[in-house]
């Protein structure tokens, strides 16, 4: 995508991610003619957070009844199936198995039940013997079955999303890093690494960098981007064909995630994961990137010190699973316990963009911020990707009503 010529626009998206090209995907279907401008840092869109995940296109089932994730996830997971059908890329939905695996996990496995089905989606508890005609070879007490739960190519629908961005007159800019934003009398003076950009309305999708890209335009926010990293485990040989499909835990409550689960992902390859590690570096995908800009804003930030108070045991036990690879495939193990050490090898990481607030408190809900001629995405953490076109066109409503005065 080469970059465009445009120095004034309408509104420009910063951030080349699935969120911010299906925010604006939704304002060029929306208002035709409106000149949109999306800047990428990267020399590729879908390069961080969209192209470094399991691919699993979510239902809902966990998110609080009434919350932003709840209702864009489940509404999001259909547009989201159609519109890979709609673009030919790459989806299913293979469904998914949620298993207890002890006596103690079944009222949390309950629980989780009543949600889904208070957030409108179809589930289906089962016994050991009927689970195992989905997962052969899985260890539990109960379980519960996900139809609807996919599989899906994000990084494709994010370049489709980009050709159509383009399709319809509007401009992708990748290799091009966006700089303080100054306010002017028709909207902003956005300065970039292509020269100096005006918009009449600016939106922030910068995942990673959201916190700051808001901070650049002036907007206020009493939050910050932790990064977590999430490392898999590569399943090969007769390992991997133990594994059929999506194979989750109960997620305990007390704790933020969901915990080390088995995928098969649609080209057949089988992974373990992921832990949730706070890295070194907003886009450290291993141990040894470490930025020590990233890491001062990290320290300095007093929702960390609470944050590690909080969670310092959970967190220490993801530690050590990344530092142990037998310890990471024990937790596997407690899923599917014929697996195999000698059949893991490490893969690639993702990192997720988390916002935590002063007092330490991982933000749960997706979180969007209202500034002046502008609109920031400052958590969207999963299930972003499946609800990406929901959250779009949440975004794009905003903007245009805004526009509109």
């Amino acid at each position: 995508m080469a970059p465009g010529t445009r120095t004034r626009v309408d509104v420009v998206v910063v951030g080349g991610g699935i969120i911010g090209l299906a925010t604006a995907d939704a304002l060029t279907t929306r208002l035709p003619g409106l000149a949109v401008t999306v800047l990428e840092k990267e020399a590729s869109v879908a390069t961080h957070q969209t192209g470094r995940n399991s691919g699993v296109v979510h239902t809902g089932i966990y998110y609080a009844p009434g919350s932003l994730k709840a209702d864009l996830a489940v509404r999001g997971g259909d547009r989201l199936i159609e519109f890979c059908a709609e673009h030919g890329i790459a989806h299913d939905r293979c469904g998914k198995l949620v298993v207890a695996t002890t006596d103690a996990e079944r009222p949390r496995l309950d629980a989780l039940t009543e949600r889904a089905r208070a957030n409108g989606v179809a589930v289906t508890t089962m016994t050991p013997d009927a689970a195992h005609e989905h997962e052969p070879h899985v260890a539990c007490v109960a379980a519960m079955h996900v139809a609807a739960t996919g599989r899906a190519d994000f990084a494709g629908v994010a370049h489709a999303l980009a050709g159509r961005i383009i399709a319809e007159g509007g401009e992708v800019r990748t290799g091009v890093t966006a700089g303080r934003a100054t306010p002017t009398a028709g909207g902003w003076n956005v300065e970039t690494t292509d020269g100096p950009l005006r918009a009449r309305f600016l939106v922030g999708c910068a995942g990673l960098q959201a916190d700051r890209v808001a901070r650049r335009s002036g907007a206020t926010s009493d939050v910050r981007i932790l990064a977590f990293r999430g490392e898999y485990l590569d399943v090969t040989g007769r390992s991997a064909d133990l594994v059929h499909g999506l194979v989750y835990p109960v997620p305990d409550p007390r704790f933020p995630f969901l915990g080390v689960h088995l995928t098969r992902s649609l080209d057949g390859h089988v992974h373990a994961g992921p832990n949730a590690v706070l890295a070194l570096a907003r886009e450290g995908y291993r141990w040894s990137d470490i930025s020590l800009r990233d890491l001062a804003s990290t320290l300095a930030w007093p929702g960390t010190a609470r944050l590690v108070g909080r969670y310092w045991r959970p967190g220490l036990d993801e530690m050590l699973r990344s530092l142990s690879r037998r310890r990471f495939v024990e937790a596997a193990r407690l899923l599917v316990p014929d697996l195999d050490g000698a059949d893991v090898s490490r893969a690639p990481a993702g990192v997720r963009a988390q916002a935590v607030d002063r007092r330490g408190t991982l933000l749960d809900d997706f979180h969007l911020v209202d500034g002046e001629r502008s609109l920031h995405v400052l958590n969207a953490p999963s299930p972003a990707a499946t609800a990406s076109l929901e959250i779009g066109a949440l975004v794009a409503g905003r903007v245009a009503a805004n526009l509109a005065h």
